[in-house]
């Protein structure tokens, strides 16, 4: 009987995820993971060869794009029962990944991000198609803004390595701003719009819209912020081209 109280409390508490995430654009769950989890998760990154071009290092970032394909080994780690069972209550069986990076925000990182939507989709090629556009083209890997259909389908789950406070880069958020298509973050009205800073523990995920208004501070209490950003979908897109990413 206890085994099934937990599991109706979690599928309670992922369904208020699910209204959030519809409603605001954005909603927190912590203990995902446990700290043996993350301690597991950190020592294959760092075992990880990063010698390849989608490895990046500087004194403010250090990243690695397409991650799951780079870092194949990490796959179970990341997908712990609980971050399935969130993904197939929250969200549906259809869903797939078409895009994953590892990002660490270093102590002294003085790396800021302005308000943006994330607008494009990472594909296998360039064609010409009608909605898609426009295109560019990062490291061998093509990028396209897709029609807003596509967009409003996809979703966003950060699995956060450590604590992450305002102090650290948590994401600032304008709740609902995913409900209003492509926004200018030029064209916010903060007498209308309010922001909301999205504080996770170590072991936690946030979940996004990628039309959600966000952005992020820098580092300035001395404390790291290394994320694990996964993108889903649940739409295939034009015989003519494919997710770059896409693992089922």
């Amino acid at each position: 009987m206890e085994v099934e109280s937990s599991n109706s409390l979690k599928q309670s508490h992922f369904s208020t995820t699910k209204l959030e995430l519809e409603e605001s654009g954005f909603s927190i769950v912590n203990d995902i993971y446990t700290p043996k989890e993350i301690e597991q998760i950190l020592a294959v990154i760092a075992a990880a060869n990063s010698d390849k071009a989608t490895f990046r290092k500087s004194e403010d970032l250090f990243a690695i794009r397409q991650f799951l394909k780079e870092v194949p080994e990490i796959e179970s780690l990341i997908f712990n029962d609980n971050l399935k069972d969130l993904l197939v209550d929250v969200f549906n069986n259809n869903a797939f990944v078409v895009k994953s990076i590892y990002f660490d925000k270093p102590e002294k990182s003085n790396w800021y991000v302005a308000y943006h939507q994330d607008l494009t989709i990472s594909v296998d090629k360039k064609v010409e198609l009608e909605g898609f556009g426009p295109w560019t083209v990062k490291q061998e890997q093509f990028a396209v803004q897709p029609p807003l259909a596509i967009l409003k389908r996809d979703f966003t789950i950060r699995i956060h390595l450590d604590n992450t406070s305002i102090n650290n880069g948590a994401l600032k958020v304008i709740p609902k701003s995913h409900l209003k298509g492509i926004y200018r973050p030029e064209t916010i009205d903060w007498n209308v719009e309010k922001e909301a800073v999205c504080e996770v523990q170590k072991g936690g995920v946030m979940l996004m819209k990628p039309l959600i208004l966000h952005s992020s501070n820098r580092t300035t209490n001395g404390q790291k912020r290394r994320v694990i950003h996964i993108e889903f979908s649940d739409v295939e897109l034009p015989e003519a081209i494919q997710w770059s990413e896409r693992l089922n």
